[in-house]
């Protein structure tokens, strides 16, 4: 295999073996390290003057091509036919100017330039224990490997260009739209699932913001205090990281990836704990390169947590925002209750849901169909359903039609703002319209029984 890019760096580091591998033995096996890494061996960067990252919202332009320079000075080998690619200048993805047969390495990140969740708390950990007891404190102790993550990008924030990680850093975006980044001029204009998802994502930012001002003796207090850093180091930390075996990482270069409901590039480690990005398919060139950063049945969580919309989803989360009691009762989540954009089917559990709520009303009924549910007597389950089935169609009739108004209302709300003060409103839009398509589809079928 012929690769751009220089040599890997040498460097020595134990390694624990994880319980899962990568679907294509090429990529070798994923592994998480744990000990120390004795060099991180960056290239130095020489400045007068030490420059600071603006993060000012208005800048689009992303200088990534400096530091693909860096990455290549850093190690980083990519294959040929490897292409960074933006229709705008602002998102970026992958593509392949040559076919790439399954399992060719397309990415190779070194050891040694990982951001990571484990050697952040090697560097900062003595830092860390009073706003970790916070975190932990507040049930959010599964959020502390992100958190490391986030205090290793403020630090390297304070750096400016005296920071080896200034190219890297310099080359990400200063807009996000994910949930975190939006103001409640944007909540007010989207659906309850979406609001509530991306008001999730706006208070885990908020419990970093808050738990930083904890952090002693490793960061500024200009920037512990500093709100618009805060905010854009922890949107960098959820968008840029991925997750291994609870730990969080990002791999300069293999953060460019975008996602795919279709994927043609999965991640894996090898043994010495170098990042590989490898083709799972044959990917013919002029193809881009995706992976998957999420479920790609449902685009609402992968807009709340990343910020875009996957418009090739084949599905969205009916809205059943009222029945969550009902709904793990039968042991279910949202994933489950889906709407199909093509086709306007309904999920088998989104009627399964309705009706066990329609039931409700008689204790006996509904234990009958629960038990039929759980103990898997589709028979039994059917009779239910088919005598009961005017009462389920006018309920979800009601329900498609009430939320088909309900997106009639947020679209015009949202259409009333002026984008140059509310930029996110036309992704916002976008989004709703994604889902009263999926709605009205949904609705021709219904009303055609």
């Amino acid at each position: 295999m012929k690769w751009s890019g220089l040599v890997l760096f040498s460097f020595a580091v134990t390694t624990t073996v994880s319980a899962f591998a990568p679907t294509s033995g090429k990529a070798g096996r994923i592994i998480v390290v744990q000990a120390h890494q004795e060099s991180r061996q960056l290239p130095p960067l020489h400045s007068s003057v030490a420059n600071i990252i603006e993060i000012n919202e208005d800048i689009t332009q992303r200088d990534v091509y400096s530091m693909q320079e860096w990455a290549s000075n850093c190690g980083v080998q990519t294959v040929d036919g490897f292409q960074l690619v933006s229709e705008d200048g602002t998102d970026f993805g992958v593509a392949t100017e040559q076919d790439l047969p399954a399992g060719t390495s397309v990415v190779v990140v070194p050891n040694q330039i990982l951001l990571t969740s484990w050697s952040a708390a090697e560097e900062f950990g003595p830092y860390l224990q009073q706003a970790e007891n916070q975190l932990a404190q507040g049930g959010l102790d599964y959020q502390i490997p992100l958190f490391r993550l986030f205090v290793k990008i403020l630090a390297e924030f304070e750096k400016g260009d005296q920071s080896p990680y200034f190219p890297w850093l310099n080359s990400l975006p200063r807009r996000f739209n994910n949930g975190a980044a939006m103001t409640y001029a944007c909540f007010e204009c989207l659906p309850p699932y979406i609001a509530w998802l991306s008001l999730k994502e706006r208070q885990y930012s908020v419990n970093f913001q808050k738990a930083a001002k904890l952090i002693q003796g490793c960061l500024d207090e200009s920037t512990v205090t500093n709100r618009d850093v805060l905010k854009w180091a922890y949107c960098v930390a959820v968008t840029r990281s991925f997750d291994v075996n609870g730990e969080k990482v990002i791999a300069p270069v293999a953060d460019m990836f975008n996602h795919g409901t279709e994927t043609e590039v999965d991640v894996g480690f090898d043994d010495a704990g170098n990042c590989i990005m490898y083709t799972t398919t044959d990917v013919p060139a002029g193809s881009p390169l995706r992976m998957s950063l999420g479920d790609p049945t449902n685009p609402s969580p992968l807009f709340a947590t990343y910020g875009f919309l996957d418009k090739t989803s084949p599905a969205t989360f009916c809205k059943l925002m009222d029945k969550q009691e009902e709904i793990q009762a039968l042991g279910l989540d949202f994933s489950n209750l889906l709407f199909y954009k093509d086709t306007g089917d309904i999920s088998a559990e989104v009627w399964d849901v309705m009706l066990y709520s329609i039931l409700g009303q008689d204790p006996d009924l509904r234990q009958g169909f629960y038990q039929a549910y759980t103990s898997g007597d589709m028979d039994t389950k059917n009779s239910y359903h088919q005598q009961y089935f005017p009462y389920t169609l006018e309920a979800l009739k009601k329900h498609v039609d009430g939320t088909l108004r309900e997106l009639d209302e947020l679209s015009f709300r949202a259409s009333s703002k002026d984008p140059s003060t509310h930029p996110r409103v036309p992704l916002i839009l976008q989004h709703n319209d994604f889902v009263k398509s999926t709605f009205l589809k949904v609705k021709r079928n219904l009303d055609a029984m």
